[in-house]
């Protein structure tokens, strides 16, 4: 019977997965263990992943790429349904929570942009007027001592 494909097997072994999404088996090893993906065992304690684990992973390393921590991707994970891959609409439903924190890391990030020639170009990096490091001198109305640096400064 040739021109006929060969069906497609329900599960996938490590090393399949990892050739079908580009990951390195170990990535996938530390995905399980973090609780991202799972997999079953066979009777010879080897790993068998479901064929929906490949949209699952796809969805990581695009959370991974706009810098998503991988506890906030498991949580996101954890609201998919397991018995079936995840869908369009599941996905539109993770990236539109997503926006807001990717919108206001652009926010900080322009702002960053915007303000380093400045900081930089006045040469003295001063805690009191560096428009980055501390916006408008409110840390002087907090009086002396360490400080954690991550106010918005507007």
């Amino acid at each position: 019977m040739k021109g006929r494909k060969a069906p497609l097997a329900r599960e996938l072994s490590v090393g399949e997965v990892a050739r079908r999404s580009g990951l390195a088996v170990s990535a996938l090893h530390f995905y399980e263990a973090k609780g991202l993906i799972a997999s079953r065992r066979t009777a010879g304690n080897q790993r068998r992943y479901g064929r929906d684990v490949l949209r699952r992973v796809a969805i990581i390393k695009v959370a991974q790429r706009l810098g998503i921590p991988l506890a906030t991707i498991g949580e996101a994970l954890k609201t998919l349904p397991e018995a079936r891959p995840p869908t369009a609409a599941d996905w539109r439903r993770l990236s539109q929570h997503w926006r807001a924190d990717l919108d206001e890391r652009i926010r900080k990030l322009t702002r960053l942009r915007d303000h380093l020639d400045e900081c930089i170009g006045c040469g003295c990096l001063s805690v009191e007027t560096c428009p980055l490091r501390n916006p408008f001198d409110t840390l002087a109305e907090e009086g002396p001592g360490a400080r954690l640096l991550e106010g918005d400064g507007g």
